[in-house]
């Protein structure tokens, strides 16, 4: 049995790129991206009018000045001339403002009648209401750097310089599947020794946060049945993640299958409550599988404390700070293991992370992490443990 550190040490130490795909700009969100956006033309293009109204030139600018309008400008529209400063023109917002023109004057700082347009401003500036070419990002210029998580924000940049598809990093071919003859399907009624099959729709709504699609699938309590079905599998797939058969029940037949098919065991067991039983090994291909314990809160806790870190590391995703949080009621946990106990979370007046404790009837509690936030990290090494200490923190929500 190994500790937590060197369990995380060893998930990371098979972190990898899996590469690079194109998907189209409306798929992109929330995706990494693996190419640079520049700009391909100036932003804007063109000297844009940024308020409905009238462009003139300062020159003939005077206060109460009354000037016949000699056209309008409409956005999308050629762009037009001012043939005289003694005249201007109407202009729409997003227009390209006309040449011989500086400035705009708001509808709302004008009086129109019969064709005129009378100021009602004692002071035009030049540049007035424009928005100059180039102002933003020159052409060429870098608008967003690789490795960037994609946002609204950059799915609108993406548009505006014509990427129809985006390079963002490819996601890994996953599948989860579940073991245990005692689970049905969620459409069924269960009978008195039976449960319906929870943490593989736990695991396929973990992934679709990071856009993966999973594969599900769900084998029987049966040695040669789960070997045939996964040497197939791992031939498929590069994340695999199993759920349950990986303790030292008669039926747990995950280890001695996954030895057969020559998986390599990096660990099997960590020094920690819930989720001791945990399983992580790499097949010959390099495919990873992340076995997990059965119970409810047990997956859930691996699924958060090393599923996750390992999978955001592999799509370049951005590590977040290492919160902490104060507890808030003494904890006695004597066992020699590291504890993730759940916490409900709340804060002071300064903005301080304070942790209470929610306790549950163990690892099968799974309704009890609805009444939670996050695990705290209680370490090894003594039996009491204080309100008013400082503990990490795992936020799940």
């Amino acid at each position: 049995m190994i500790s937590v550190e060197e369990a995380r040490a060893i998930i990371s130490g098979t972190i990898k790129d899996f590469g690079i795909s194109s998907v189209d700009l409306d798929d992109a969100v929330g995706r990494v991206l693996r190419e640079d956006f520049s700009a391909d033309r100036d932003f804007p293009p063109y000297n844009r009018v940024t308020m409905d109204g009238i462009a003139i030139h300062t020159d003939s600018f005077e206060p109460g000045k009354a000037f016949p309008i000699a056209g309008v400008a409409a956005a999308g529209a050629p762009q037009l001339s001012l043939q005289s400063t003694e005249h201007c023109l109407e202009v729409m917002t997003g227009a390209i403002l006309p040449t011989g023109c500086n400035a705009v004057i708001r509808y709302e700082d004008l009086l129109i009648s019969e064709g005129t347009a009378q100021v009602q401003l004692e002071k035009v500036n030049p540049g007035q209401n424009i928005h100059d070419k180039g102002e933003d990002r020159l052409e060429g210029s870098l608008v967003v750097k690789s490795g960037r998580v994609l946002s609204p924000a950059e799915i609108g940049v993406a548009a505006t310089i014509g990427k129809a598809m985006i390079k963002v990093s490819r996601l890994p071919e996953t599948i989860i599947i579940s073991t245990g003859d005692e689970l049905v399907t969620v459409d069924q009624q269960p009978l008195p020794y039976q449960i319906r099959r929870s943490n593989v729709h736990r695991l396929k709504a973990t992934l679709k946060q990071f856009n993966i699609e999973a594969a599900t699938e769900h084998l029987v309590d049966d040695l040669d049945v789960v070997t045939n079905r996964l040497k197939a599998i791992i031939e498929e797939k590069e994340l695999i993640l199993l759920s349950g058969g990986v303790s030292k029940g008669k039926f747990d037949y995950l280890p001695e299958a996954l030895d057969r098919l020559g998986v390599k065991k990096l660990f099997h067991r960590i020094a920690q409550r819930p989720g001791k039983p945990f399983w992580f090994g790499q097949a010959p291909n390099g495919a990873l599988v992340f076995a997990l314990p059965g119970n409810p809160v047990s997956s859930f806790m691996c699924t958060q404390i090393y599923l996750l870190p390992w999978l955001k590391s592999c799509l370049g995703l951005p590590a977040s700070p290492q919160p902490f949080g104060v507890l808030q009621k003494d904890i006695l946990f004597k066992p020699d293991l590291t504890y993730f106990a759940q916490v409900k979370i709340t804060y002071d007046k300064a903005g301080k992370i304070l942790a209470h404790p929610v306790e549950g009837n163990g690892s099968g509690d799974l309704a009890n992490l609805v009444d939670a936030d996050a695990f705290i990290e209680i370490p090894r090494g003594k039996n009491e443990f204080a309100a008013g200490e400082i503990y990490p923190l795992h936020f799940y929500r």
